[in-house]
């Protein structure tokens, strides 16, 4: 391989070369005697910048950098999914096996495994008129998962050659196209595409549908639309990946992909081995069968971290393209933030808010404008929901990657220290966070769960709005100055404090609740509270119906009624009813 130039100055993960070069910007190349993987980012006259997505330790000036001619880009096939991959779409198992437990600079592995032959089926004959993204094969890539292979989007002719159904590996020939200039496209099982790059699509779509994810203050207050982004700001110890792994454990996307941009190790060695043992609800199967992982912790180079979510991002799109709906979860972008802010450093551009780089908003707007839900180019149709958890340090919602995320995601989860301190799991803060998509899901809720599904979610949050002010002044002077009918709006904001939006991820019926039983529990709550306010009307102290207990069990329906059981919730109406209807003889 020829090289261009030779390095003139290191500084960290940034390579200078003097004077003028042949590369291209944003060329993929590799640096150095060890051929470290690294990316153009700067061009002039004088000399060209070079990010390395790998430790430069020992890297020296004089020593070569070789171009590639082809920005950075994935290798997309069969072998994909089950796999867990560095920010630069390394799999680390291979890794491990090339250079033991610490990775050595300038390992070079296959993205996927070329040697692993798949039963692949072909859908095409001779004669075939194909064009970007026609699936013109299929294998099973996992029990629950099949793999499309697809025209690449930006080729088409007619079909000249076609092998028949059998054993093929990823890099074998399996169909031949011939374009209108009479040129041959060889067609293999898998296909490259650019990482910054977003894969075309035919038409974009409404956000019409929610993303099901079983926990109830999300399904229910704050709801994101399948295709839609949300942001999880919290400080430290307030559950973001906690609540991101119970979000990819049960939300009803078809692929999951778990991104950890500069997490520690051991929290990304706990979702590798959880996801391992967890057994998919809507499957049967193991979780990883449907499972992408993308593991860049804080202790990996830095450069490689920028660009772990572009990568995720990319992965997600090419199974979106066959008709899967995906769910990303990027822990966490201001991890990525702070690598943009320390390469910016070390390019010495002009820092702006908190030594970001001015660029940092449209950085942001890039990888969540890629979200949504789409009319593919083959017709099908696919999603990507694209979940982001937000470090704040001190848990300062003002800082500049919290806000600038708020512009470009339509939903907020916005973690709270004090409830995560006090153990109510999940610690989202019902009087912080918002939902923008409940006028686009209304009707979805009106025909697949119930009509008045959201008129009973608006009653619920304006209850927990006036126990919000109504604490204000019981901080002040106490509780037993209240009336009764705002002594009973504290209690049965209690309930749905305690009873509702708590859950509990280590409980077999409560880890994952359905919307109908989310809907039925509601219905339980607010019809006690209206029939207590009946009775509080007729001048019937609070302290007797508290007395009933009634109360205190409805904090317990979440674990007393089994997901397979809901017609017990109409005994709990019944109940309410009975031990009520005393106070109205």
């Amino acid at each position: 391989m020829h090289s261009y130039d030779t390095i003139y100055g290191i500084n960290g993960p940034v390579v200078t070369i003097n004077g003028r070069t042949q590369l291209s910007m944003m060329e993929m190349v590799y640096v150095g005697n060890k051929k470290l993987v690294g990316e153009v980012i700067g061009l002039d006259d004088e000399k060209t910048t070079i990010q390395v997505y790998e430790e430069t330790t020992s890297l020296k000036p004089g020593e070569p950098v070789y171009p590639t001619g082809a920005p950075m880009s994935l290798t997309l096939g069969p072998g994909i999914i089950r796999n867990i991959f560095d920010g630069i779409q390394r799999p680390l198992s291979a890794m491990e096996k090339a250079s033991g437990a610490f990775i050595d600079k300038g390992t070079s592995v296959t993205p996927i495994d070329f040697e692993k032959e798949w039963d692949v089926e072909i859908d095409v004959k001779i004669g075939d008129e194909l064009c970007g993204g026609d699936i013109y094969a299929h294998c099973e890539e996992t029990p629950v998962i099949t793999h499309k292979m697809m025209v690449p989007p930006y080729l088409s002719g007619t079909v000249t050659k076609c092998m028949t159904d059998g054993k093929y590996k990823a890099g074998d020939c399996i169909v031949e196209i011939t374009d209108k200039k009479g040129n041959v496209h060889q067609l293999t099982l898998c296909q490259k595409w650019p990482i910054r790059t977003p894969r075309p699509t035919k038409n974009r779509l409404g956000a019409n549908r929610p993303l099901i994810t079983g926990q109830r203050i999300i399904d229910t207050l704050f709801p994101i639309a399948k295709g839609g982004a949300a942001a999880i700001p919290g400080g430290f110890g307030t559950g973001k990946t906690m609540t991101q792994h119970q979000l990819a454990k049960w939300c009803d996307a078809d692929i999951i992909i778990y991104v950890g941009c500069g997490e520690r190790g051991n929290e990304m060695t706990q979702a590798l081995v959880e996801f391992g043992e967890i057994i998919d609800p809507k499957t049967g199967k193991p979780l990883t069968d449907r499972t992408i992982l993308i593991a860049n912790t804080s202790n990996m180079p830095v450069a490689a971290r920028e660009a772990s979510i572009y990568t995720g991002i990319t992965l997600a799109e090419y199974y979106r393209d066959m008709g899967y709906h995906t769910a990303l979860m990027a822990d966490s972008t201001s991890r990525w933030a702070e690598a943009l802010r320390e390469i910016s450093g070390r390019l010495e551009e002009m820092p702006a808010d908190e030594g970001f780089p001015a660029y940092l908003p449209s950085r942001l707007s890039e990888f969540y404008e890629r979200a949504g839900y789409t009319e593919n180019l083959n017709g099908t149709e696919g999603s990507i929901t694209l979940i982001g958890a937000v470090s704040p340090q001190g848990s300062d919602f003002s800082e500049p990657v919290t806000q600038n995320t708020k512009r470009f995601t339509r939903c907020f989860w916005a973690l709270d220290k004090a409830l995560a301190y006090s153990r109510h799991y999940p610690a989202i803060n019902w009087n912080d966070s918002y939902s923008e998509y409940l006028s686009d899901l209304k009707d979805w809720y009106d025909e697949n769960v119930a009509t008045d599904f959201l008129k009973l979610r608006e009653e619920f949050c304006s209850i927990l709005l006036e126990e919000n002010s109504l604490l204000e002044i019981a901080n002040l002077v106490g509780t037993d100055v209240l009336p009764d009918e705002q002594k009973l709006t504290m209690e049965i904001a209690r309930v749905i404090r305690v009873g509702f939006l708590q859950q509990n991820a280590f409980h077999k019926e409560d880890t994952f609740v359905p919307l109908e039983k989310q809907y039925k529990m509601m219905q339980v709550i607010l019809h006690l509270y209206h029939k207590a306010q009946s009775i509080i009307a007729r001048q019937v102290p609070i302290s007797k119906i508290l007395s009933t207990g009634i109360f205190d069990k409805l904090v317990k329906i979440k674990y007393d009624v089994p997901n397979a059981q809901l017609n017990l919730l109409d005994g709990y109406i019944k109940e309410i009813d009975e031990k009520l209807n005393l106070f109205l003889v």
